[in-house]
């Protein structure tokens, strides 16, 4: 089966500690955030999880505790953007995260890791061609450390619109125009541009726009295919393939502007101050009244003798 880490806040950059504590003990607890007293259980044992995904915008913390994946199979998603701390308050200087980058793609495979450069939002001082310019620097700086970069626009909900009110909508034209642009700079640095949740509208100039992160993906990280149960689409744009993810909302300390998931910056930080790093919970502890799930787990690789890819 697959673990997700990073659909709700970022484990690897505030909360490597704990994880590692999870791992050592093999198991964690996970709460419904629709129903807090629901609770699944999942073991972290590499003989039922096939892969663990990540993402996150600082992987650095989570180095020093490698030794401890090398029985997992991988996959990384870190995100690199040109904003600076008026937009991305808590994210570490860039050039070192670029370092960061080729340390982990060192550690796990270039077919293990991806670069995000998302979300893509216009604004008088990051414009057009401050992206071009930018992200030609940093696909410059990861050729050869990952073939996949993921891209996707800003959505303006009403929660974006109020925290960054200096942004624009990307227009179609822009959206085309820096599509293009991207994908060729992209494609110079031996990267495939995946668009994230944009429909097919770049795939003319040579994006793949048939999902993120697939399970064709997961199945080349790790040399092995997989035999996945059906699930639902989270989104109907969406064709990635993400379940059982074990952080929780509002954590992330990131504060980044434009993020519409997370919650006001009193409520995150009230969040962190109930973290314990020995807890089978990223938030707190066990309570009264939880109603503990252990979820059925079993790997899900063709164990069938054959070729990889044939």
């Amino acid at each position: 089966m697959i673990i997700n880490t990073g659909q709700r806040t970022d484990i690897p950059a505030f909360y490597a500690e704990w994880f590692s504590n999870r791992i050592k003990e093999g198991f964690v607890c996970v709460r419904n955030p629709y129903n807090p007293s629901q609770v699944s259980k999942y073991r972290l044992d590499p003989a039922v999880v096939d892969v663990i995904g990540f993402c996150t915008k600082n992987p650095a913390p989570m180095l020093p505790y490698m030794d401890l994946l090398r029985d997992f199979g991988q996959y990384w998603f870190v995100t690199l953007t040109p904003y600076g701390r008026d937009i991305e308050p808590n994210v570490p200087d860039k050039h070192r995260l670029i370092e960061d980058f080729k340390t982990l793609s060192k550690m796990v495979g270039t077919d293990s890791i991806g670069w995000r450069y998302d979300p893509i939002f216009l604004s008088d001082k990051y414009t057009a061609e401050y992206h071009l310019h930018a992200f030609g620097q940093i696909a410059e700086a990861l050729k050869g450390y990952t073939k996949t970069v993921v891209i996707s626009f800003i959505d303006l909900y009403p929660k974006v619109r109020k925290n960054v009110p200096e942004v624009r909508e990307v227009s179609k034209a822009d959206r085309s125009m820096l599509g293009k642009e991207i994908i060729k700079i992209a494609s110079d640095c031996g990267m495939l541009v995946k668009p994230c949740a944009e429909s097919d509208e770049l795939a003319i100039y040579g994006a793949d726009c048939s999902g993120c992160m697939k399970i064709s993906d997961y199945e080349r990280a790790i040399g092995k295919s997989l035999i996945v149960p059906k699930r639902k689409e989270a989104r109907a744009e969406c064709s990635c393939y993400l379940a059982c993810d074990i952080g929780a909302y509002n954590t992330c300390m990131h504060l980044c502007r434009y993020c519409y998931a997370n919650a006001e910056p009193a409520v995150i930080y009230a969040q962190n101050r109930l973290h314990d790093p020995a807890s089978p919970f990223l938030i707190g502890n066990y309570m009264e009244g939880d109603n503990i799930h252990e979820v059925p787990q079993k790997s899900w690789i063709d164990r069938q003798e054959r070729l990889f890819g044939l």
